[in-house]
């Protein structure tokens, strides 16, 4: 999904995430920008961070400079904001007290998905232009991969790592596409583009979307759940009255004592503070005023959230052992071999004739280069993806040798395995799906034509069948297994079918729109 396509998407109830009117574009402290942005943060007790930076060759010995960062704010439960503060153009020790104080500030919880990477990068960022501490910490922290194994009764320990990826959870959990195409695009350009603007701040603002998945069914489910059941009226009158009441006192007298914390609370507008200082916490004064948090979402504070703790050792870029010269057995020094050097096709593909190949193009695309899998379907090339959902460096190379397909990826750390896979193997350097398509085209020669287009499964990769079928034939395939919308009955098209999956294709407005797209991405003359 392209980053202006998922602008909008249901999120069910009606809701949708939605961030075109409430991203804000921070250039400059001087900024109205700046001024909502602080404004902001007085009021958001849960804020998601993430960060961008321009992509750098592996291995180099700095951490990369931090071009974007993007700030999330839920003001309330319905309403977010997103800032995306211009790193480049501000001046970073002008706003460096302000972003310390977000970070360390004990009212407001922070977002972010494996943001300990970022953190790292924005501190050594920051220190490279006069700020000498830079950024050690974060508290209170809420690690995303946390949230999706609370969500699903599974046990975080340091020794279990969470593998999901930030597109598969808002998937899951959100029932939306998040598109990464955009993840390594050169963020150092400006002015950024719309889809560049609007994917960073998806980006934060799926992390308060999930949070507010969580914080729903922790309210639902966990230790709240009695006092979700009394009418919120009744939070107004003051815990004496509700006492008073015969039909709800017996209840409120079974709840849990942080239940009847919670009734005290609706009393009086010290509590907040008054717990704070109860817990012994040593409140910084920062810069600005912030709102405290209300009780249930201090609680979840206090069951969930962690911190972000940077050592001396994170500060040291790592480089690489197999980078540069190294010593031989021999005593003489050697040069390793560079991925650059093994990173352009060299063929004859499994396929050439002069292999005993068939002539027909196969390619194998690993998780990397899923989309550029249906993108090659579509112009009717033959393109599997792996037998598995999260495939071993083993079974990709077996796939790829057992049916003698050239095996696309953009892992570098494959072409190491060269040696194996032989004239098998293709690193792909663009970063765009159609950009990706057009170059698989031209280093493999590939003729397409116009016949070809739409000729595959982009479900499964299989043929269609030869002949069309008629509505009735279609209706039959169709019984128990896909629904065909009533409209298409009065309309004089054809059903296509694949011979793997049975899928059912038609010559809709979808099916021409994509076909007139691959004929201007790839250049067809239709002559």
């Amino acid at each position: 999904m392209s980053s202006k396509g998922c602008r909008k998407q249901d999120l069910g109830k009606g809701r949708t995430m939605d961030p075109s009117d409430g991203i804000h574009f921070v250039s400059s402290t001087d900024s109205p920008e700046f001024t909502r942005l602080n404004s902001a943060l007085t009021r958001s007790s849960v804020i998601g961070l993430d960060a961008e930076w321009k992509p750098v060759r592996a291995h180099q010995p700095n951490f990369p400079t931090v071009l974007l960062l993007q700030i999330a704010c839920r003001l309330d439960s319905q309403r977010s904001i997103v800032f995306l503060l211009d790193l480049s153009e501000i001046l970073l020790p002008s706003i460096y007290h302000l972003l310390r104080d977000v970070f360390l500030s004990p009212h407001i919880l922070k977002l972010g998905f494996r943001f300990k990477q970022d953190l790292l990068y924005l501190s050594s960022t920051f220190r490279s232009q006069g700020c000498d501490s830079g950024f050690d910490r974060v508290e209170p922290f809420l690690d995303i991969a946390t949230i999706y194994s609370h969500l699903h009764h599974k046990q975080t320990t340091r020794k279990t790592k969470v593998t999901k990826s930030l597109s598969f959870i808002c998937e899951e959990l959100l029932g939306i596409s998040l598109s990464k195409e955009l993840q390594c695009s050169d963020w150092s350009r400006r002015p950024l583009t719309e889809d560049q603007r609007t994917y960073a701040a998806i980006d934060a603002l799926c992390l308060i979307e999930i949070f507010n998945v969580f914080q729903l069914r922790v309210l639902k489910e966990g230790a709240f759940r009695n006092l979700i059941e009394l009418d919120s009226s009744s939070l107004n009158i003051g815990l004496k009255q509700i006492l008073r009441e015969p039909n709800i006192s017996t209840r409120i007298l079974r709840t849990t004592f942080c239940d009847a914390v919670e009734m005290v609370r609706a009393t009086t507008i010290e509590y907040p503070q008054r717990l704070h200082a109860e817990q012994g916490a040593s409140l910084r004064k920062s810069s600005w005023d912030t709102l405290p948090m209300d009780y249930t979402l201090l609680q979840i504070v206090r069951g969930y959230s962690d911190k972000i703790v940077l050592t001396e050792s994170d500060g040291k870029p790592r480089t690489s052992k197999k980078k540069g010269k190294r010593k031989s057995s021999t005593g003489f020094t050697c040069k390793e071999k560079r991925v650059d050097d093994i990173d352009e096709w060299r063929g004859p593909a499994p396929w050439d004739y002069l292999l005993g190949g068939d002539g027909f193009p196969k390619f194998l695309c690993d998780v990397m280069v899923e989309g550029l899998a249906k993108h090659l379907r579509c112009v009717g090339i033959d393109a599997a993806v792996p037998y598995s959902r999260k495939p071993e460096t083993r079974e990709l190379i077996d796939q790829a040798i057992k049916e003698k397909r050239v095996l696309l990826t953009r892992d570098a750390k494959l072409l190491k395995h060269e040696y194996l896979l032989g004239n098998q193997i293709y690193r792909v350097k663009s970063l765009l799906k159609n950009d990706q398509l057009i170059e698989v085209i031209e280093t493999f020669q590939l003729k397409i034509c116009e016949d070809q287009l739409m000729s595959r499964c982009t479900k499964c990769n299989g043929r269609f069948i030869q002949k069309p079928l008629s509505i009735e034939e279609a209706i039959e395939a169709a019984k128990g297994f896909q629904v065909i919308p009533n409209c298409l009955f009065d309309r004089n098209i054809e059903f296509w079918q694949c011979t793997d999956c049975n899928q059912l294709y038609w010559e809709g407005t979808q099916y021409h729109n994509a076909v007139q797209k691959f004929i201007d991405v790839c250049k067809i003359s239709t002559a």
